[in-house]
Formats: structure tokens, C-alpha cells, sequence
């Protein structure tokens, strides 16, 4: 396996320590977790959900948290009260947590749990002071077009 010393990109830029930190987690990381499976969809221009499948916890075991720009997921399944002898057990009920990292200006609007299926819908909301404006060029005020006439007539 490569390794990739992000050290010129420190070095050559500023205020993008997230994008540099994200590439390097992404870069080292060893092994990403499979379980549970879950699908990202972009629903609208500005809008993604987040589908998990969640097949055996009930809402109450189900934790959605977003901390220092990431998304966790976490499931603790409560302890059974009978013991059950499984001659096949394939569903997997076995806690786990799960972590997004979110770019700048994500939030998440809101999480529903249906049919084994947990759904976190997010929305990208660029603030005005980044969103792009158009500029009205103006043409040369009265007075500075006074002053060139005037000082074309001076030169004549």
C-alpha cells in the first residue's frame, strides 16, 4: 500500500487544515467498517439523506449526534431478557457506531426510523456572505466628466 506525506500540502496552503485532515484520515485509514450497510443519496440540489439499515433496533436503541463537524450513528442494543436458542442466527443486532464527516455549512434536518431503515436527511445551506452577488458597474459620475471636459479645453 502507498503512503502520501501531506506535509508540502501544510506547508503551502492556509485554512484548509479540514480538507488536509480529512484526505490524511482517508488516506491512513486501515480497514472501513461494513456493518450495518447504508446508501448517501442526494435528494435535491442542496439536500442528501443518509439511509442505514437498522434491521432489529427499535428508535429508543437508535443515537444520532452531530459533534466538532461529523455525524455519529450509534445503536446499543438493550440486553434480552429471555435467552432464545437460534438454530440460525443471520440478522445481525450488534452495537455499533458509525461517523460522517460533514463539509462545512451541513446540517441535518432531521432522522426517521421505518422499516428496519434509519433515514437522516441533510441540507447544505451556503450562507448569503458566500453565495455569489452581482456587482452594477457604474458609468463615470457627472463631476468626472465635468473635470475631462474641463481639462480638454485647458489643453486646446
Amino acid at each position: 500500500m502507498r503512503t502520501f506525506d501531506l506535509a508540502p500540502l501544510y506547508r503551502a496552503t492556509v485554512g484548509f487544515d479540514r480538507i488536509a485532515d480529512l484526505m490524511d484520515r482517508a488516506l491512513t485509514a486501515d480497514v472501513q467498517p461494513s456493518y450495518p450497510p447504508y446508501n448517501i443519496e442526494k435528494t435535491a440540489e442542496d439536500a442528501y439523506r443518509i439511509s442505514i439499515a437498522v434491521a432489529g433496533f427499535a428508535p429508543e436503541e437508535l443515537s444520532v449526534e452531530v459533534k466538532e463537524g461529523a455525524l455519529f450513528v450509534v445503536a446499543r442494543k438493550a440486553p434480552e431478557a429471555s435467552e432464545k436458542a437460534y438454530l440460525h442466527r443471520g440478522i445481525a443486532t450488534r452495537a455499533f457506531e458509525r461517523r460522517f464527516a460533514l463539509a462545512d455549512h451541513v446540517r441535518v434536518t432531521g432522522a426517521t426510523h421505518e422499516l428496519g431503515m434509519l433515514h437522516i436527511d441533510l441540507v447544505r445551506e451556503t450562507p448569503e456572505a458566500l453565495k455569489p452577488r452581482r456587482i452594477e458597474i457604474a458609468g463615470p459620475t457627472r463631476t468626472e466628466v465635468k473635470q475631462v471636459e474641463a481639462k480638454a479645453e485647458t489643453v486646446n
